[in-house]
């Protein structure tokens, strides 16, 4: 397991009865995690600097039950990155701190790279990859189908101060890849965080499991001559790291190695909180 452990504005405090209790910056927030079946030790609903509590819906999704004032939205930063936050639906709040593991690997083997490197990050969200790859001096195409996603991640460019280093697109992952490979642009690098169900505009149908393989290997044509990484992540309960090193052992073998592994939080009570899969191929 990989743990995030640098962070200064972030803690998970507490976990139990399928709950974790979390800080963000100076926000305490109480959301469901699926992964925590084991008894809390304490009473988190009670505890005194709660602000936030997500209730879960019998019928699916929940809301937001506000204990105290909480802002629209506030800031929270990892080393010299800085993002916006706020409670959204079904429980999220924009940002996965767990994610800190592949940003600084990834930084990592850009800044390594000592030459100019374009990215490509596919199911972008609020753009927590695309920030920490510019911040590395890599030039990031940043996909996603949700509009108010890609304003989100807008925002945090501009508050890590890499604007230029980003190019926005609202489209369809899959659909944008085609187009990239007709039109002859490469990558350095490609990083993907599907989701585990979807539904497009005009009712395409994805699953992880039947499509996950397929837009891999349509991905690897956007490679150029010289790649650094393709990075998979995944949230999908069940979903063993290993599979995600298959995928990538499979379609890549013999240009590198694969290398899979959960990613996790260190918890203020001692204890690793998993917090899904990461699968990274590295070039030689």
């Amino acid at each position: 397991m990989r743990i995030a452990q640098n962070w200064q504005d972030y803690a998970i405090i507490a976990t139990g009865d399928g709950y974790k209790l979390e800080r963000w910056k100076d926000i305490y927030l109480l959301r469901p995690d699926p992964q925590v079946i084991w008894k809390s030790q304490t009473d988190l609903f009670s505890y005194p600097k709660l602000h936030a509590i997500y209730h879960r819906s019998e019928k699916g999704g929940g809301a937001w039950e506000f204990k105290k004032l909480v802002p629209e939205s506030w800031q929270v930063s990892y080393r010299d990155l800085t993002f916006t936050v706020k409670p959204m639906g079904f429980k999220h709040t924009g940002l996965f701190p767990e994610q800190a593991v592949n940003w600084d690997k990834m930084r990592s083997l850009i800044e390594g790279a000592h030459r100019p490197v374009k990215v490509l990050n596919l199911f972008a969200y609020t753009g927590g990859a695309s920030v920490a790859c510019a911040k590395a001096g890599a030039d990031v195409t940043h996909v996603d189908a949700a509009k108010g996603m890609v304003e989100r991640a807008g925002e945090n460019v501009r508050l890590s101060g890499v604007d230029g280093k980003v190019r926005y697109i609202i489209d369809d992952c899959k659909k944008f890849v085609q187009r990239e490979i007709r039109r002859g642009n490469k990558y350095d690098a490609v990083i993907m965080d599907p989701p585990s169900y979807g539904r497009g505009a005009n009712g395409e149908v994805w699953k992880i499991e039947t499509e996950l393989y397929s837009l891999v290997e349509l991905s690897k044509n956007v490679l150029s001559d010289h790649p650094l990484f393709f990075l998979i992540n995944s949230y999908t309960t069940g979903l063993q790291p290993m599979v995600l090193q298959n995928i990538l052992t499979l379609l890549f073998r013999g240009r590198g190695s694969a290398e899979a592994y959960e990613v996790g939080i260190m918890t203020e009570e001692g204890i690793p909180l998993p917090c899904g899969a990461g699968g990274m191929f590295l070039y030689e």
